[in-house]
C-alpha cells in the first residue's frame, strides 16, 4: 500500500523486512525502506518478496520494471559472516548483478538521476531517497567532479558494475558475437558434465576423493541450479535442491527454497 504521498506504507515495508529475517534467516539491509521508496519513485511497481513462482528461489523481489524485469535481492547459501546481500536483475534463465549491495545500488541511481537532469521525476526521487540516500550521494557532486562521462564516474567513485565495464570494453566486439559466445559456454557436453555430476556415480566418486558430504550436496544444488537455467523451469529441481541444503546442514536455506506464497 502507498499513502498520499507515494511513500511506502509501514506494513508493506515489514513484509520485506519481517520476510528477509524470519522466512530467508538473513539480516535486511539497512537502508532496504530507502531503496524500496526510491525503485518506486523510479517508477517500478513494489511486488511481494513471497512472489517468486517460476524464479531462481535464491531471489527475494523488491519491485519489477515496466520491462518486466525484477529487481530482487540474492540470498547467498554460503555467504561469508558480514556479506551483505546482492542486488541483481531477474529474468527467465538466471540473474544480472546490479550492485553488490543495497547501499551501492541507491548510489548509483542517485548518480544516474543527478546526470540526467531531463528526467521529470528527479525530485520525487530525491524526495525518496531521505536522509539515508543523501548520505549515500550528495546532489551536484557529479557535476562538480569535474568527470564528464557517467561511466567513469561510476567505475571510480560508486563501484564496479557489470554492465557499466561491459560497455567501456563494448568496441572489443560485437554485441551479438558476444552474445553468441555467452550462449554456446553451455554447449552439449558442459551440460552432460553438470548431470554427471548430479548423478548418484558421480556424487560416489567425488566422495571417493575426499569431498565432505556437505559439500558434495552443496554442489549438487549448484550444479542442478544451473541445470535449470539452461534447460528447464526453477521448479522441477526444488524439492532435491532442498534437500541438499538439509543434507549440508542448512536447514534455515531449505525452508527458505520451498517457500511460497
Amino acid at each position: 500500500m502507498q499513502s498520499s504521498t507515494g511513500r511506502l506504507l509501514p506494513n508493506m515495508k515489514l513484509e520485506h523486512v519481517s520476510f528477509i529475517r524470519y522466512i530467508a534467516a538473513a539480516r535486511p539491509p539497512e537502508h532496504l525502506n530507502c531503496l524500496l521508496n526510491v525503485l518506486q519513485a523510479r517508477g517500478e511497481t513494489i511486488v511481494s518478496p513471497g512472489a517468486r513462482e517460476g524464479l531462481i528461489p535464491l531471489v527475494i523481489p523488491l519491485s519489477i520494471r515496466p520491462s518486466g524485469a525484477l529487481t530482487s535481492l540474492l540470498r547467498w547459501p554460503t555467504s561469508p559472516p558480514g556479506m551483505e546481500m546482492p542486488i541483481v536483475e531477474v529474468h527467465k534463465h538466471g540473474v544480472w548483478l546490479l550492485a553488490k549491495n543495497v547501499d551501492q545500488y541507491i548510489h548509483r541511481i542517485l548518480v544516474e538521476e543527478d546526470a540526467d537532469a531531463s528526467k521529470e521525476h528527479i525530485d520525487k526521487l530525491w524526495d525518496a531517497a531521505s536522509a539515508a540516500g543523501k548520505k549515500l550521494y550528495t546532489k551536484g557532486d557529479f557535476l562538480e567532479s569535474g568527470i564528464t562521462d557517467l561511466d567513469v564516474y561510476l567505475l571510480k567513485k560508486v563501484g564496479l558494475f557489470p554492465d557499466v565495464l561491459e560497455r567501456k570494453v563494448a568496441h572489443h566486439f560485437q554485441k551479438g558475437d558476444h552474445e553468441v559466445a555467452e550462449i554456446a559456454q553451455w554447449e552439449d557436453e558442459q551440460i552432460e558434465y553438470i548431470k554427471e555430476k548430479v548423478s548418484d556415480d558421480g556424487k560416489r566418486e567425488d566422495l571417493k576423493k575426499g569431498k565432505e558430504p556437505e559439500q558434495v550436496s552443496l554442489d549438487e544444488a549448484a550444479f542442478l541450479l544451473d541445470l535449470a537455467s539452461v534447460e528447464g523451469t526453477w521448479t522441477d529441481n526444488l524439492d532435491r535442491i532442498a534437500e541438499c541444503y538439509k543434507e549440508a546442514g542448512l536447514s534455515d536455506m531449505a525452508r527458505f527454497i520451498l517457500y511460497k506464497d
